[in-house]
């Protein structure tokens, strides 16, 4: 390089005074996200409670009997068919062809939106509530934000939701750092990258804080604690983590065939009401903790790694994989990293059983890396997310060893996301 050439000029740093102003918006609609989390997440509980424990013992039937779960299901389906079909909008797109940050839906779709997410979420379908959640807020942001603030970016109000939604989903503003660093990074815009992270923290960490205070979430399973990396937990770290990618990319294969089939049947109603007796099916298959979103049901695992053999917890992953998929094709409203977590727990717990040697905190941790990869696709909260379940800082070593190959898995491949005409996205 010749030393009398200029130097390339580096991006102008954004002063505190053009950032202090997001400060406020970006707390306010971190605040309004948790709020919508939490609201919908209590109602779902109420009506769960209603409809798996209330009613089922005031008709003497077993609470997750086979025969209740498949009606449960069925008519879980059949509900939210009937309210799709009613409300404005019917829920927004095809829930197959969504991702978890979108462009703003209108807001006259967000009332129905959120009601057949509350039935879902009660009625034991294997989604969670992070997509349809993070598009309500992301639509309430965007229409409030354009009103309040006309001359603010339109794309402040989505980073804004998408922000304080994932902090509150995750109980921690890091998360939301980590998932919006991925499509941050990448876009041009004036100042440094941290000056663009700056607003979206300060709602994500307003998300967080408000749903730690009123809801106390935890991710931690309470394992007993990693001893520390050896070189056979680096084989078996790399293996598991493979066979996660593995799991994961056969979720993301059996959408589109699985999607074809239920759009088949021509009407959403119909769809979704055989989709909901699937879902019995395989909840009478795979036991009741296959059923839900399957945030409560991974615990449920972890208190008792013994109790099941390494066939019981590979049918659980199976069986929950399976699940998933079927939701996402017929057309429930609602998000698959929690599903994904469970089927990656208990194919953790599968590995742990077939080798005991393998510590059921790397076994764990490394499975739910695989599935989330292959799923999600981001890498960055596939591997917070690990870590996170664990607790424990002593796997991330290995954690990032195992992400290489499973990444190789995944790469290039298609998504479990599919576009208008049905075809996966690459």
């Amino acid at each position: 390089m010749d030393p009398e050439s200029p130097a390339p000029p580096r991006p102008p740093a954004a002063p505190a005074r053009r950032l202090l102003p997001l400060v406020l918006p970006a707390i306010a609609v971190g605040v309004v996200c948790a709020l919508v989390l939490l609201g919908v997440s209590l109602l779902a509980e109420q009506l769960q409670d209603v409809l798996w424990e209330t009613l089922p013992d005031a008709l003497g039937v077993g609470r997750f009997s086979s025969l209740w779960m498949i009606v449960m299901l069925t008519a879980t389906g059949l509900a939210v068919g009937l309210v799709l079909r009613a409300v404005p909008g019917h829920g927004g797109p095809d829930p197959a062809t969504t991702g978890l940050v979108d462009a703003p839906m209108r807001p006259g779709i967000i009332p129905g939106l959120l009601l057949v997410t509350t039935l879902a979420l009660a009625g034991g379908v294997s989604l969670g509530p992070e997509n349809p959640i993070t598009a309500a807020n992301i639509a309430l942001a965007y229409w409030l934000g354009r009103r309040a603030a006309p001359g603010a970016p339109a794309d402040l109000w989505l980073a804004l939701a998408a922000a304080g939604t994932i902090g509150a989903l995750f109980g921690t503003p890091i998360a939301a750092a980590l998932v919006l660093s991925e499509s941050l990074a990448s876009q041009p815009g004036p100042g440094a990258f941290w000056d663009r992270l700056f607003a979206p923290l300060a709602a994500g960490t307003a998300g967080a804080l408000t749903m730690s205070l009123l809801a106390h979430p935890s991710f931690d399973l309470s394992l007993p604690p990693y001893s520390g990396p050896h070189w056979g937990d680096l084989l078996s770290a790399l293996l598991i983590a493979s066979a996660g990618a593995l799991l994961g990319l056969l979720a993301v294969y059996a959408l589109p065939v699985a999607h074809r089939a239920f759009r088949a049947l021509r009407y959403p109603v119909l769809a979704l009401t055989v989709g909901g007796l699937v879902l019995g099916l395989l909840g009478a298959l795979g036991g009741h903790l296959t059923l839900f979103k399957g945030l409560e049901e991974v615990k449920e695992l972890a208190a008792d790694p013994d109790g099941w053999s390494a066939g019981g917890f590979a049918g659980m992953a199976v069986v929950k994989v399976a699940a998933l998929v079927t939701a996402a094709a017929c057309g429930f409203r609602g998000g698959r990293i929690f599903p994904a977590v469970f089927a990656g727990v208990a194919l953790g717990f599968c590995a742990h059983a077939l080798v005991d040697s393998v510590p059921p905190a790397l076994a764990v941790s490394c499975a739910v890396l695989g599935v989330l990869l292959a799923v999600t696709r981001q890498g960055w909260v596939s591997l917070f997310t690990a870590a996170v379940l664990v607790g424990d800082a002593s796997v991330l070593p290995l954690l990032c060893a195992a992400a290489l190959p499973a990444w190789l898995l995944v790469t290039g491949r298609a998504q479990m996301q599919l576009d208008g005409e049905g075809k996966a996205l690459r």
